[in-house]
């Protein structure tokens, strides 16, 4: 029995996003068109308490995300998104800090590729992440994007490189 993903389109302060949730929770959330895997159905109604707290927290009224997760990939991904999640609101880490946090030190790059491949954006807030020297660094959604929301959180945009 194959499973159903839900999925909708939505325009926001930083340009069209697209969601998509299975009956566990949050699967992705991207930037611009994405893709659906053969099959998804669109439902605004699926995807409604993520589009609302969206709203929220771009509207500046949400500074933590209440959702469920449904977060696909390999266990040192996952554990990277897990760590993303800790980061506060208005708050930012490096990469360094990151693979400190996850306990491999020595793991920089792979965090910085795991954050890459963050199917979850804004909610898993890899936005938060910034190179150690303080600059902004490789985001999804591009670098003014990730100017763009860590400066709705009032968090240091950092410089861009």
């Amino acid at each position: 029995m194959s499973e159903t993903i839900y999925y909708s389109r939505v325009s926001s302060p930083v340009g069209l996003l697209l969601l998509a949730v299975s009956e566990r929770g949050l699967v992705a959330l991207e930037f611009g068109c994405g893709r659906i895997a053969a099959g998804g159905v669109e439902s605004d109604e699926k995807t409604a308490p993520c589009v609302r707290q969206l709203n929220e927290y771009f509207a500046g009224r949400r500074r933590r995300f209440d959702l469920p997760l449904d977060l696909r990939g390999t266990d040192f991904q996952k554990r990277c998104w897990r760590e993303l999640l800790k980061i506060p609101y208005g708050e930012t880490r490096s990469y360094a800090d990151i693979a400190r946090a996850i306990g491999n030190p020595a793991a920089v790059r792979a965090v910085g590729l795991a954050n890459g491949q963050n199917p979850v954006a804004i909610v898993v807030p890899c936005h938060r992440v910034i190179g150690s020297d303080g600059s902004l660094t490789g985001y999804g959604g591009g670098l003014e994007i990730k100017r763009k929301l860590l400066e709705l959180e009032g968090a240091r945009s950092g410089v861009l490189v």
